[in-house]
């Protein structure tokens, strides 16, 4: 396989490979349907998944509204339930199918699995479970649900790698502001004092973040000249410091363009993944692959 171009960064293999796929047999293409996208099965597999985690959180949302739930109570109950238990099968399907399921379950995206369906099956448990623990945490539990999503839309594994190459840059960047916030904070503290509400510098620190912020909640608000002056030129720092991040974070997805994104398909000799889009033959052992299938 010939070297990377010289600036040009070398692909990053699929993590999918990191859990096992099996040889043959029907975990493996059990294994082909649930975690590669890029065949007809696996993408139907995908997008009815979607769907049901999508119903899933409308249907917590909906208990949570009193009069709905008063009135549809029952229904709501059962479509939980419903759903619950197609989580589960899907859960356990991952851990059948995969060769290292320990590996998988203690991955992002299996302990969101688990996040999924564990609330119910505790409140079925301990069917006093409200004494010990608020039934709305349980309810707040199955909202990692809508985490399972991102499994599923490529994209956003594209924001998630450009977050991950500018963290140094927006750590930089937060530590800039957070010393501005601090610094102004204590020069209004030092300016209004506590006649006018600055009654501590945490609290003065509070209003700077909500004023370059741009937020400006009005609960604090500047009485002498020169806290208005103060005020004026961090409402208008903030304008600029808003645009930092998004700018750093778009600079990096454009560069993640010219990156080669690698994709699940699998090599027929040596089941390898994590092949491109327009590669024709295996990168490890140079078989030809099969036709890349897409959207």
């Amino acid at each position: 396989m010939a070297p990377p171009e010289p600036g040009r960064r070398r692909p990053r293999a699929d993590p999918q490979p990191r859990f096992g796929k099996p040889e043959r047999g029907p975990r493996e293409r059990l294994y082909t349907i649930i975690f590669e996208a890029d065949t007809r099965a696996g993408r139907l597999f995908d997008l009815s998944l979607i769907a049901i985690i999508v119903l899933s959180v409308t249907v917590v949302v909906l208990t949570s509204v009193a009069a709905v739930a008063q009135r549809y109570g029952a229904l709501l109950t059962a479509l939980e339930w419903l759903f619950t238990f197609l989580f589960s099968a899907e859960y356990l399907a991952r851990l059948y199918c995969v060769r290292r399921p320990l590996r998988y379950a203690r991955s992002f995206f299996g302990c969101i699995d688990l996040l999924a369906i564990i609330p119910t099956y505790i409140g079925l448990i301990f069917p006093g479970a409200h004494v010990l623990i608020d039934v709305r945490i349980l309810r707040l539990l199955r909202m990692f649900r809508i985490l399972k999503l991102t499994s599923y839309v490529r994209e956003y594994g594209v924001l998630g790698r450009a977050l991950l190459a500018s963290r140094r840059k927006i750590l930089i960047f937060l530590s800039v502001v957070m010393m501005v916030v601090f610094l102004m904070g204590t020069v209004m503290y030092v300016v209004e004092g506590a006649e006018h509400g600055f009654t501590s510098i945490p609290t003065a620190v509070y209003w700077a973040i909500s004023t370059v912020t741009t937020v400006g909640f009005g609960d604090l608000t500047p009485k002498t000249d020169l806290g208005r002056a103060i005020s004026s030129f961090m409402m208008l720092l903030g304008w600029g410091i808003l645009a930092v991040p998004t700018g750093i974070i778009s600079s990096e997805m454009t560069a993640q363009r010219g990156v080669g994104v690698p994709t699940t398909r699998s090599c027929t000799e040596c089941l390898t993944e994590g092949h491109e889009a327009g590669a024709g033959f295996c990168k490890h052992c140079g078989a030809a692959l099969p036709p890349y299938i897409h959207d």
